[in-house]
């Protein structure tokens, strides 16, 4: 298997093998003057020589599978937590929430807008939202404070909120497939909006400040360190190495569309 190496640990090997190459030419040219010789050097000499040449050898190895090993760690990427990768998705969520803010405007200023922005966006909460991170809450965090009896209530009602955010995502996707909306679907699906966004703001919220901070207590810290590597594992089987950039990169197009993806367009002027 071929590694790669930057060029100063290049270096060190290639000096290193160097090294005993000539360690090795060294010892058997002795033993060829050794054979010729009329007075022969000492076994003693001998053998302490082939010793020392011997512990510089291994010496240099394990010292450059040493450097090997940390430039290896040095390079894998970090995991995140358990709790910062849930908060991590909870930004893209935000986005979308955004993007919801923005169908609602141009309903009540136009009339209406582009369906297929609210496909796609609600595509991305059915799919990386509701059928992976309120999956990954509802699998791995719920049932521990639930085990424990802390925070019962407010797990009870963010499971609630999750299946009425499932049933409002439902009939979103299906306004979104509909090319022209009526008057009375247009008022619906402004409810539905507003109702998803008022909902998800403060269930957020409450997680990332109440429940994820109490995850971090409930655990041990072998549990929490497994269940980082667990949450990368399931995320990588369901979109891929890359699936939360990519989900994220499909947000950042919408935005683009709307024209609402510019950060600096939001700072006001005072």
């Amino acid at each position: 298997m071929d590694v790669w190496l930057p060029s100063d640990l290049q270096k060190i090997f290639r000096l290193t093998i160097r090294f005993q190459a000539l360690f090795l030419v060294t010892f058997y040219f002795k033993e060829g003057c050794m054979a010729n010789d009329e007075k022969p050097v000492k076994h003693k000499n001998r053998r302490e020589f082939i010793q020392t040449g011997i512990q510089i050898a291994v010496v240099a190895g394990f010292t450059s599978v040493a450097m090997l090993g940390c430039h290896k760690e040095e390079g894998k990427e970090k995991e995140f937590s358990p709790p910062e990768d849930l908060m991590q998705e909870h930004g893209l969520l935000n986005r979308i929430l955004l993007i919801y803010d923005h169908c609602k405007f141009d309903l009540g200023a136009k009339g209406s807008f582009d369906p297929s922005i609210l496909l796609n966006s609600a595509t991305v909460i059915r799919t990386f939202v509701e059928d992976y991170h309120e999956k990954q809450e509802e699998n791995y965090l719920f049932p521990r404070f639930q085990k424990a009896n802390q925070l019962t209530d407010l797990v009870e009602i963010l499971k609630q909120q999750h299946d009425a955010g499932r049933a409002i995502t439902e009939q979103l996707l299906q306004l979104g497939k509909t090319k022209s909306l009526t008057d009375s679907e247009n008022h619906k699906l402004t409810e539905l909006l507003t109702k998803f966004t008022d909902m998800y703001r403060p269930h957020e919220a409450r997680e990332d400040t109440v429940l994820f901070p109490a995850f971090r207590k409930l655990v041990s810290q072998h549990e929490y360190d497994s269940l980082g590597e667990e949450f990368e594992k399931n995320e990588h089987k369901h979109f891929g190495n890359d699936g939360f950039d990519v989900m994220l990169n499909k947000v950042a197009n919408i935005e683009k569309q709307l024209g609402i993806y510019e950060l600096a367009q939001f700072t006001p002027t005072v």
